[in-house]
């Protein structure tokens, strides 16, 4: 693909979306074949729980007490307003006080 080429990069985004939802549906036509036993709920309960801590660790072991912190309070915030707009503006205002400070 070169610079010039208008069709390259369409195409790659269009043969990602089509995988990306072939995935998709396709994890939900083979769980329609699963038994759902409590094992395997409890399983997909804690999934996004799982996903967000893999997100989020690299991120505070790299960044550090300052994004710990930000992290900390947002997550606290939206445990009490379950408003993550709210929580984000308080994570951001926490990080950038802590480094307005000299964090």
């Amino acid at each position: 693909m070169t610079p010039h080429d208008g069709f390259g990069v369409p195409a790659a985004i269009l043969v990602m979306a089509i995988v990306t939802y072939a995935m998709r549906v396709g994890g939900f036509w083979l769980m329609a074949f699963v038994p759902l036993t409590p094992r395997l709920r409890r399983m997909i309960e804690a999934l996004p729980g799982s996903v967000v801590v893999a997100a989020v660790l690299p991120f505070i072991v790299r960044e550090g007490p300052i994004a710990a912190s930000a992290i900390a309070v947002a997550g606290a915030v939206v445990l009490v307003t379950r408003k993550d707009l709210l929580a984000v503006l308080a994570g951001m205002v926490v990080a950038a006080a802590a480094r307005a400070v000299g964090g």
